[in-house]
């Protein structure tokens, strides 16, 4: 397998043709789109393509946004998107917010982010939001949201690049609770199974596999990760290629979970272990 950062994708906005400067990018670096290459894609040019920056100072905080932030000392307004975005607190003690992300992530601040974020160009369309005063931008009054639906982003990107449509994964960094450190995993995915469902096969030794599904969206997104970077690259996208057919297809010994989506990634909450 290969995996190359495509260069030159530049600040991404609501009015940004995604599909155009992912094939400008493509000859620039001499590449050609192909049927059986999949495109890794940063959550956050996805956000800010469609829309999902917010200001803080068009935010009101309520009451209980105000009793979680003294608890986690963190800022009201900010708090008020976090639970906005949430369907569940998992964990809140000083500095750190973890909740259950409407999409079902769990994960710090419900990804909601300030890292590279230009001065605010465009605002997300909501009756508490109010256009921003394109005089006097503030960075620090901004952040980004996830996607309302990251699978569902995927499959318009993957549509748009016709006739090709290579698969499409769109990645986010996590942190983990047991180990140090941030990796990619998938949100958000088209064109090829997240999950490979081996259960039923058999091992080099003959014996029948009973548990084993291996996460190939998230390997994939932390491979491209690795190139991305997370701080001032600004190598948002990465394509790989010569990804072996059979971990793209879905298993023949699938259960009938539809395994084509990132949905398929996340352990359903009566099968978490540690609640």
């Amino acid at each position: 397998m290969r995996l190359h950062a495509l260069s030159g994708i530049g600040e991404i906005t609501p009015q940004s043709d995604l599909a155009a400067l992912i094939r400008q990018s493509l000859r620039q670096d001499g590449l050609t789109l192909q049927v059986d290459d999949v495109l890794v894609v940063a959550q956050k040019i996805i956000s800010k393509n469609e829309g999902r920056l917010y200001r803080l100072s068009d935010v009101h905080p309520s009451q209980a946004a105000l009793s979680l932030a003294a608890q986690v000392r963190k800022d009201p307004r900010f708090v008020e998107l976090v639970l906005q975005e949430s369907c569940e607190v998992v964990r809140a003690v000083p500095d750190i917010l973890i909740t259950r992300h409407k999409q079902g992530y769990v994960m710090a601040n419900a990804g909601i982010d300030r890292s590279n974020l230009a001065p605010m160009a465009s605002l997300a369309s909501s009756p508490d939001l109010q256009s921003p005063d394109p005089e006097s931008p503030d960075p620090d009054d901004q952040v980004l949201l996830l996607p309302v639906d990251c699978d569902a982003s995927a499959a318009r990107l993957r549509q748009s690049l016709a006739p090709e449509h290579p698969a499409v994964v769109i990645s986010d960094s996590f942190g983990r609770p047991w180990r140090e450190g941030v990796v990619n995993v998938a949100l958000g995915v088209a064109g090829m199974a997240a999950l490979r469902d081996q259960r039923g096969e058999r091992d080099r030794h003959g014996r029948v596999m009973q548990t084993t599904q291996v996460a190939v969206a998230d390997a994939i997104a932390s491979a491209a990760g690795l190139l991305m970077g997370e701080g001032d690259e600004g190598r948002p996208i990465v394509l790989l290629r010569d990804l072996p057919r059979s971990w793209r297809a879905r298993s023949a010994t699938a259960q009938t979970r539809e395994l084509e989506s990132g949905q398929a990634l996340i352990r359903a909450r009566e099968q978490d272990l540690f609640r």
